[in-house]
C-alpha cells in the first residue's frame, strides 16, 4: 500500500481542508513509501513511538502529532530524540486533529456517544466540532459518571447535584472546557469533555448545567482506534491500536 494512497484517501474522507488547525494534519514525518503494518494511538510520544517500532510499523497515526502552532522551532531536546527515532527506522507520522474530533462516524465525539449511550442531535462549536443530542437511558449525573468510569476505564470529575436526572447533553472530546458556555446556551442538562478549569466550576454550578470531565486521553481513544481500523480494512492493513497510558 502506497503512503500517498493512504493519505489522499484519508484526507478525502476526514475533509481536512475544510479546518482552521493548530498543526499540519496528513503526513508529519516521511518514511518509507510503502505501508504494510500500522499502528495507531492517541499521542506521538516517544513510549508509542518505540511501542510501535517493536510491532513493526511502517506508519503510525496519531490523534496528537507535532509541529504545533506555538512550538519552538529549533529541534533540539525531545523534539530532535523522537525525529531521529522515526528517521533512522524509515517511519510514517500522520497525524489527524481537528478533522477527526468532528468526523460523522469515526471521529471521537462520534465514538464518545457510542461508547456512553449518546444519541447525536447535531453539531456546534468552534467549526462544528462538538455534538449534542440525549441519553439513550436517561440518568442520573452519578448514575451517568458511573457508566462514564466504567467505559473509558477512567474517574470522571462530576460538578452538579449527583442525582440529577440527566437527558440532553453536549460534549466534546479533549480540551474543550471552553464550550461550556455554548452548553449552556443549547440548553442542555450536562456537558461532557475531557479537561476542567477553574473557571469552569463555578459556570457549572451558577448555572445549573452538570459538568463532567472524563480525562483528555481517556475521551480521545476512541477516533484515533477507530480510523485506524477502517482504514486496515479498506486497505488491508495490518492494524494495531496501542494505548499508551495517561492520567490526565
Amino acid at each position: 500500500m502506497g503512503i500517498k494512497s493512504l493519505l489522499d484517501y484519508t484526507g478525502q474522507l476526514l475533509e481536512i481542508e475544510r479546518f482552521r488547525d493548530y498543526c499540519p494534519n496528513g503526513l508529519q514525518v516521511e518514511g518509507r513509501p510503502q505501508v504494510k503494518t500500522l499502528i495507531s494511538g492517541v499521542s506521538a510520544s516517544q513510549q508509542l513511538l518505540e511501542a510501535a517500532a517493536e510491532a513493526g510499523a511502517d506508519a503510525i497515526l496519531v490523534h496528537h502529532g507535532w509541529f504545533w502552532k506555538n512550538d519552538a522551532l529549533p529541534v533540539t531536546g525531545i523534539r530532535r530524540r523522537r525525529l531521529k527515532f522515526l528517521l533512522e527506522r524509515e517511519i510514517n507520522l500522520v497525524a489527524y486533529h481537528l478533522p477527526l474530533d468532528a468526523h460523522p462516524r469515526l471521529g471521537n465525539n462520534a465514538q464518545l456517544a457510542q461508547q456512553l449511550g449518546f444519541d447525536i442531535d447535531g453539531w456546534f462549536g468552534e467549526q462544528q466540532t462538538g455534538a449534542y443530542g440525549v441519553l439513550q437511558a436517561p440518568s442520573t449525573l452519578l448514575d451517568l459518571g458511573v457508566r462514564v468510569e466504567r467505559a473509558l476505564r477512567h474517574k470522571p470529575l462530576l460538578i452538579g447535584e449527583p442525582q440529577r436526572q440527566i437527558r440532553s447533553i453536549a460534549w466534546c472530546t479533549g480540551a474543550a472546557q471552553d464550550y461550556l458556555q455554548l452548553a449552556i446556551e443549547l440548553g442542555v442538562d450536562a456537558f461532557l469533555t475531557g479537561e476542567v478549569s477553574e473557571h469552569t466550576v463555578h459556570l457549572s454550578r451558577e448555572s445549573g448545567v452538570a459538568f463532567i470531565a472524563a480525562g483528555h486521553h481517556a475521551t480521545e481513544r476512541g477516533g484515533i482506534k477507530a480510523l485506524g481500523e477502517h482504514l486496515a480494512a479498506h486497505f488491508g492493513l495490518t492494524h494495531r491500536f496501542i494505548d499508551i497510558d495517561n492520567p490526565a
